[in-house]
């Protein structure tokens, strides 16, 4: 017979059977009430925050309003800008320019928005910062800039260093460089870009940017119609009539059919060649002969810049270069003059230093 066993007592509990699943079922839902029992004193707090007479989701709710509405009182509105190009200054305007000699070389400035071209570049920035550029505006050594003879003020364009492959997108603002082989002067933060302000010089690509360059002078015109440039018709040459020589008479042939001897041809001597002038140096012009007053804007050591600033100051005169050799060392002092009486000379002096010439003195003779 089969022994049966049982056990009798009041909190005897069922044993569980054995079975994985209903354990992992188990573990989980003491999990889940474990979860619920810690989240109890949160779920108050966040209940009280979010009730409506605590004040702050008002609060909220009118902050996003109001910034929804100073937005909608905000539209934008375009600013009329030249696509990549550099900041243009207030005072700047756009200038061909008539052709010019500086040291026995003619410059013949032109528009040319297929202008490509490889040579020296050089560099240029204390001496001239803050003073007057070619165009007017205030020459900072600091911003991407550049000197060239010919092209339009302003002009963008892209300079290449061929020793490194740097390139910069600079504005023609000014005249130079005045130096053979030289074809641009850019400022010292151009020089730092390219990586030459040590070196002083190197070799570049310049190529006009067309787009930005019409952009510009269409910009500058706009704002001051006078500055379109006028361009001058070729002048017509006129026609002259002349009567024209008579043909050599060749002697008629003989009834024998001999045909006679042509006349002698006589020999003159060319007249002897004039002494051809000697071809014009690049040494700075000496000083004129004679007394008067004259201003004298600046002195420097380096030709360069002599030359610019003496081309700069044509337009109010007679303007020359005086070399001069102080403590030893070689100076070139950039004088204008002769001018007629001293008040004349106060007047045109104080003009020169609104150029930025501050140094600019009075000298006599």
């Amino acid at each position: 017979m089969p022994i049966v066993r049982c056990s009798i007592g009041l909190n005897a509990a069922p044993e569980p059977p054995n079975r994985p699943e209903l354990r992992s079922h188990a573990t989980l839902i003491r999990l889940q009430r474990l979860v619920v029992k810690a989240w109890q004193p949160y779920k108050m707090r966040l209940f009280q925050w979010l009730n409506p007479s605590s004040g702050v989701v008002p609060a909220i709710c009118i902050a996003v309003a109001i910034s929804a509405c100073s937005t909608a009182q905000r539209p934008r509105v375009p600013v009329p800008k030249v696509p990549g190009a550099v900041d243009i200054p207030a005072d700047a305007s756009y200038k061909v320019g008539s052709p010019y000699q500086v040291a026995g070389v003619w410059y013949y400035p032109a528009e040319n928005y297929s202008y490509v071209e490889e040579g020296i570049a050089s560099w240029y920035g204390p001496d001239f910062h803050g003073k007057r550029t070619a165009n007017g505006e205030r020459f900072d050594m600091n911003a991407l800039t550049a000197a060239h003879p010919t092209l339009p003020l302003p002009s963008i364009v892209n300079v290449t260093n061929l020793e490194n492959g740097r390139m910069v997108k600079l504005r023609i603002n000014d005249r130079g460089p005045f130096k053979s082989q030289r074809i641009i002067d850019v400022s010292r933060r151009a020089a730092q870009l390219l990586g030459f302000q040590e070196k002083g010089t190197t070799r570049v690509r310049i190529q006009v940017d067309p787009s930005e360059s019409l952009a510009i002078k269409n910009l500058l015109i706009a704002k001051n119609p006078g500055a379109m440039p006028q361009i001058a018709s070729a002048p017509r040459a006129g026609v002259r009539a002349e009567p024209l020589t008579p043909p050599l008479q060749v002697p008629s042939s003989s009834s024998s059919g001999a045909v006679g001897k042509p006349p002698p041809v006589t020999q003159s001597r060319l007249p002897p060649l004039a002494a051809q002038p000697a071809s014009v140096a690049s040494a700075p012009v000496q000083l004129p002969a004679g007394t008067g007053i004259y201003i004298q804007a600046g002195a420097f050591g380096e030709t360069g810049n002599a030359l610019r600033l003496e081309q700069q100051l044509q337009e109010f005169g007679h303007a020359f270069i005086v070399p001069t050799m102080v403590d030893g060392r070689q100076l070139f002092r950039v004088r204008l003059g002769p001018l007629q009486d001293a008040a004349g000379a106060e007047e045109l002096l104080a003009t020169i230093k609104s150029y930025g010439y501050s140094d600019a003195i009075i000298v006599k003779y």
